[in-house]
């Protein structure tokens, strides 16, 4: 059975749109109006949605020996989290202007691991957080060589301090269910190679 969606982009109309604050990131105040399942239009109301670029996540695995590298960093994002605003992640980055999101995959795993990508195999793309941001993010698993990747890395004059951690697979994973791993992109990578595992083991190794 093939389910599509109800509405194309004619079914949506954009009445006023108002720039809230212009920084690294964008908040906008739209005022639109939309098509109702019932076939009439909406009365036009208003929301505030912050603006950034897309993003890229990659988990770099090692199919040869079954480890993974994950990275540990300060969020500001996370500030109030009641252990710690320093979070375990996979690396990831922000697409530019004309970049393609695979090339800037390979980009970051050297910025922020100092790995270097062989192969790299799509997971999943999707919205961050549709309520309120328009960010989409592209995530890969990407094929490395773990034997010697470790470290502290990152660019300084973003400020970045970055941990890597060479982990088991199992280990990676006992994260994930103690409630360790806390951003989405990285659940779902790591949850995706729990499943897919073996297929890239066959295929890279």
């Amino acid at each position: 059975m093939t389910i599509e969606t109800s509405f194309k982009q004619s079914d949506y109309e954009i009445v006023t749109r108002e720039i809230l604050y212009q920084g690294i990131f964008r908040m906008m105040r739209y005022s639109l109006c939309n098509r109702l399942f019932s076939g009439e239009w909406s009365e036009i109301f208003s929301r505030e949605v912050l603006e950034r670029y897309s993003a890229i996540a990659v988990l770099p695995y090692d199919p040869i020996l079954d480890r993974v590298i994950l990275i540990e960093q300060f969020r500001p994002g996370s500030l109030f989290d009641p252990h710690s605003p320093w979070l375990i992640e996979i690396p990831a980055g922000v697409i530019d202007r004309d970049e393609k999101p695979d090339a800037v995959a390979l980009r970051e795993s050297i910025e922020e691991a100092d790995c270097e990508i062989l192969a790299l195999h799509p997971v999943c793309e999707y919205f961050v957080s549709p309520g309120a941001t328009n960010e989409y993010i592209h995530i890969y698993c990407g094929k490395v060589d773990a034997r010697h990747i470790q470290g502290i890395h990152g660019l300084k004059h973003e400020h970045e301090d970055i941990r890597v951690l060479n982990l088991s697979l199992e280990e990676a994973l006992t994260l994930v269910y103690s409630g360790k791993i806390k951003t989405s992109h990285s659940l779902i990578a790591l949850l995706w190679l729990q499943i897919h595992d073996r297929e890239l083991q066959a295929a890279w190794a």
